[in-house]
């Protein structure tokens, strides 16, 4: 089994739920509490050895890049003030992964970002992490699927149960469990019909895939709205080879969603070395007054 080296981090939307805050500043560099969104998903795949991510971007979308550079006017004016806290955490941020961007040129869909990473992943496996999953895990999640990946052949899915009634947002899965927390997959269906779901496990932002899916991207036909879509693809992957998915541990905020956003300042806030005993504070405060 080859190991797990690149990961792909699709960047290309428009962030229009977010708007007017995303008219110019990229949804993935909103913060939660004190670090963009994507540093997160970037630390993320640092922490689990992966060597090199591919940033699939869109226009107006430089200033990502520009995140995980090198600054050498600010590093330099962080020296002079003696600030050596600040100047080592900025340093890590453009030490932490090698970096690679891929342009977009239309938001054609997910099925179809992954497939501009096609001519730098190679003929290897490789992760896939969706910036507005954040997920908070003491092993990281993209870790956890890595070792679950060494022992299978095929692709692995990141699932997790969400409410019944809100199985109509996700991609869910009909699966048959193979050992603790894997599923064969048997079934898949995008955004299912409220009431029509095989089940309530929801395909989140985390993948494992094979060089094959995309090969099958390629001849995947565009949904109506001209998109092509990876589950799609991932469905005629399942006629070839295994595909599993894996039931992580940890908490996951849905960070591309108003209230999930909320919610993962507030939760990762509560655990901020600095912050979370002052939040709390005004957490009870501002309960008592309701």
């Amino acid at each position: 089994m080859m190991k797990v080296r690149k990961a792909v981090i699709p960047a290309a939307g428009f962030g229009t739920r977010f708007l007017p805050a995303t008219k110019v500043v990229p949804k993935e560099l909103l913060p939660v509490v004190d670090k963009p969104t994507i540093q997160y998903i970037m630390e993320e795949v640092a922490s689990s050895g992966i060597e090199e991510v591919i940033l699939i971007t869109g226009r107006e979308k430089g200033s990502i890049e520009d995140h995980f550079d090198t600054s050498t006017e600010l590093e330099e004016h962080l020296r002079k003030k003696k600030r050596m806290d600040l100047l080592r955490m900025v340093q890590r941020i453009s030490e932490m992964v090698t970096l690679v961007s891929v342009r977009q040129k239309e938001p054609l869909g997910l099925g179809h970002a992954i497939l501009c990473a096609k001519k730098v992943v190679g003929q290897e496996p490789f992760a896939v992490l969706l910036g507005d999953d954040l997920i908070d895990a003491e092993r990281p999640c993209i870790r956890q699927m890595i070792d679950i990946y060494q022992k299978m052949d095929g692709a692995l899915l990141a699932i997790q149960k969400v409410p019944k009634t809100e199985t109509h947002l996700y991609g869910i899965i009909r699966g048959r469990r193979v050992s603790d927390r894997v599923y064969r997959v048997e079934e898949m269906v995008e955004k299912p019909k409220q009431g029509t779901a095989p089940s309530n496990l929801a395909i989140i932002g985390r993948y494992i895939l094979p060089p094959q899916i995309f090969g099958i991207l390629e001849k995947v036909s565009p949904d109506p709205r001209g998109e092509i879509q990876l589950t799609d693809g991932l469905r005629e992957l399942s006629q070839r080879l295994p595909v599993f998915g894996y039931e992580f541990i940890g908490d996951r905020y849905d960070a591309g969603d108003k209230l999930g956003y909320l919610q993962a300042n507030i939760s990762l806030g509560l655990k901020h070395p600095e912050l979370g005993p002052k939040l709390k504070r005004y957490l009870k405060e501002l309960s008592g007054k309701s």
